[in-house]
């Protein structure tokens, strides 16, 4: 049987499905992923985006994590894409109990999925280090360099995780809580090598383990079904 189709055919007789999605969920809303050869880890910088990205950095020169963050990991006029509008509908349907992302750019709730639960925050959110104040997206793109805030002075901070901060507790429970209970688990848009997101794949034990990627996983052994191809080309067949 064709792939995609045997895809179609496991989603119809599912009754409870979660969707885990990485960088690639995103790709074709136009906002670049992290790893591939045009990647934003593979463009050259002054630093390491890693570094820049590091809870230390973000102490230490906010100035610059701030200006790499604006222009690197920031895209306001990103709209959501077929697999998110598919995701979306499956939701609708009562078949897709929860999308787990570890993107931070909130496609999939624009797109009208309301069970989302983000590893990894979003930029949509941001709350003074000093006093808590919330500040939204356009609060700190329009802030000259480093937003401050009007409260008390204290730096902004984006609700992202940055390297060396541990994943909310709570989102990350309430994600193996989903994987352990559904009976189809499609994987789409992560190479599966960031830890510990990509160890909740571990804790599935229904019946069809999905894969969707461009490379392969370390995983794919696992999987009941993998596609090798574009999310678009595969749920664009959902909608």
């Amino acid at each position: 049987m064709d792939k995609i189709k045997e895809f179609c055919e496991i989603i119809k007789n599912s009754q409870s499905i979660v969707f885990f999605g990485g960088a690639g969920v995103s790709t074709e809303s136009n906002i670049p992923d992290f790893r591939s050869s045009n990647g934003i880890y593979n463009q050259k910088y002054h630093y390491s985006p890693e570094e820049i990205l590091s809870h230390h950095f973000f102490l230490a020169n906010p100035d610059i994590f701030y200006e790499f963050y604006k222009t690197k990991m920031v895209y306001p006029n990103a709209l959501p894409n077929v697999t998110h509008l598919a995701l979306a509908k499956l939701e609708k349907e009562g078949k897709l109990k929860a999308v787990i992302t570890q993107n931070i750019d909130g496609l999939h709730q624009a797109a009208g999925s309301k069970e989302v639960l983000e590893l990894h925050g979003s930029v949509l959110r941001n709350h003074c280090s000093k006093c808590g104040k919330f500040y939204d997206l356009d609060y700190v793109l329009h802030s000259h360099g480093v937003p401050h805030c009007e409260k008390c002075q204290g730096i902004v901070k984006p609700d992202v995780v940055l390297y060396e901060e541990p994943l909310d507790s709570e989102v990350l429970y309430k994600s193996i809580d989903y994987i352990s209970h559904c009976d189809t688990l499609i994987v789409g848009g992560t190479s599966l090598t960031v830890y510990p997101a990509a160890g909740l794949v571990q804790y599935f034990q229904g019946k069809n383990l999905i894969i969707i990627n461009k490379s392969i996983t370390s995983y794919d052994n696992m999987a009941t079904l993998v596609i090798c191809d574009s999310l678009g080309n595969v749920f664009k067949n959902l909608i």
